[in-house]
C-alpha cells in the first residue's frame, strides 16, 4: 500500500502544513476547502514557508519549485479525491463533522483508499463506525507548525488494518517524521498528557500561585520543556484546548481535565491566544 496520491481536506493551519510536507516528500497532493479562497491563501503560505527554507539554505530553489508543482488546488471534493491513495481531513474538532465528511468521501474513493483523521483527541473508532471498510481508518495527529515539528502520532482503533498502519508509518517516515503508535483512547498520548498539564497551569495562574511567565519558566528551565504550558496553550488556541478539556474530563471521568473558570472567561471574551493577538500573553497582530 504505497502512498503516492494524497488529498488534504481543510486548508487551514494544519491542512496547508500537511499538504506542504507531503509534496516535499514527493507525493502528488490535491488540497480542498469548502471556504472560498482559502486554498489559494494556503498555497501562498506554503510558498512563503518554502522561500524561508531556501533563504536558510535548508532547501534548494529546485526543491522549492518541485514541491509547489506537486500541489494542486481542487475546485470540488470529488475532484480532490479522484485517484487518492490517502485522504487526510484537517477540519475542526467535531465528531459529527468528521463523520459526515468521511461518509461523503467514502463514496468518492476506492475501498482501499486510506482515510486519515488529523484529530488530537476524538475517538478514531467513533469516526470509523459510520463508514464502510472501517479497517482503513487511522488517526494521523500532526503538530503545529507541521513543517517544523518532528512528531507524528499515529492512532489505531481495534479494527485498523495492520497494512494500513504500516503504510501510514512509511508515509510518515518519508516526510522525515518520528512516528509513535498509540491505541485509540481519549486524548491518545500527547493530548492526554498536555491537556492535564495545561489545565493545572491555568488553575495555578487563577489561584495566584505565580505569574504566567514564571509558571512557564518553571517547566522550561526545571523540566527542559521547549515551551511552557501557558504559552503552548496560546499557540494551540484557548478555544481548542477548552473543547478538548471538556471532552477529556467527561470521557475519562477525571476532574484534572476540567477547564478552569479563567479559561472559559478568556474564550468568552474572544482572547484565544496567538491567533487573536491576546491570550495568557500578548502576541503580535495575527
Amino acid at each position: 500500500m504505497k502512498i503516492q496520491h494524497v488529498t488534504v481536506i481543510g486548508a487551514g493551519t494544519m491542512g496547508h502544513g500537511i499538504a506542504q510536507i507531503a509534496a516535499q516528500a514527493g507525493c502528488n497532493v490535491h488540497l480542498y476547502d469548502v471556504t472560498s479562497g482559502l486554498v489559494d491563501k494556503a498555497i501562498v503560505r506554503i510558498r512563503r514557508n518554502l522561500e524561508k527554507g531556501v533563504e536558510k539554505h535548508k532547501l534548494t530553489t529546485r526543491e522549492r519549485d518541485l514541491t509547489l508543482s506537486r500541489i494542486h488546488s481542487a475546485g470540488s471534493m470529488s475532484q480532490a479525491c479522484q485517484g487518492a491513495d490517502l485522504v487526510v481531513e484537517a477540519v475542526p474538532e467535531k465528531m459529527e463533522l468528521k463523520q459526515a465528511l468521511f461518509t461523503e468521501v467514502a463514496g468518492m474513493v476506492s475501498p482501499t483508499c486510506i482515510l486519515a483523521t488529523n484529530t488530537s483527541s476524538l475517538s478514531i473508532a467513533g469516526i470509523a463506525s459510520v463508514l464502510p471498510n472501517p479497517e482503513r481508518v487511522v488517526g494521523t495527529h500532526f503538530f503545529n507548525p507541521v513543517f517544523v515539528m518532528k512528531l507524528l502520532e499515529l492512532v489505531h482503533h481495534d479494527g485498523t488494518s495492520p497494512e494500513v498502519l504500516a503504510a501510514v508509518q512509511a508515509w510518515g517516515h518519508s516526510m522525515d517524521k518520528e512516528c509513535i503508535v498509540v491505541r485509540d483512547s481519549p486524548g491518545f498520548a500527547t493530548s492526554r498528557l498536555g491537556i492535564c498539564l495545561g489545565m493545572e497551569a491555568i488553575r495555578m495562574l487563577e489561584e495566584g500561585v505565580a505569574s504566567a511567565e514564571d509558571i512557564d519558566k518553571a517547566m522550561v528551565l526545571g523540566y527542559r520543556h521547549p515551551v511552557g504550558p501557558l504559552k503552548l496553550t496560546d499557540m494551540v488556541g484557548l478555544d481548542v484546548r477548552l473543547s478538548i478539556g471538556e471532552y477529556l474530563a467527561q470521557a475519562l471521568d477525571n476532574p484534572a481535565f476540567a477547564p478552569p473558570a479563567l479559561l472559559r472567561e478568556l474564550v468568552e471574551r474572544g482572547d484565544l491566544g496567538q491567533k487573536t493577538g491576546q491570550g495568557f500573553y500578548a502576541w503580535p497582530s495575527p
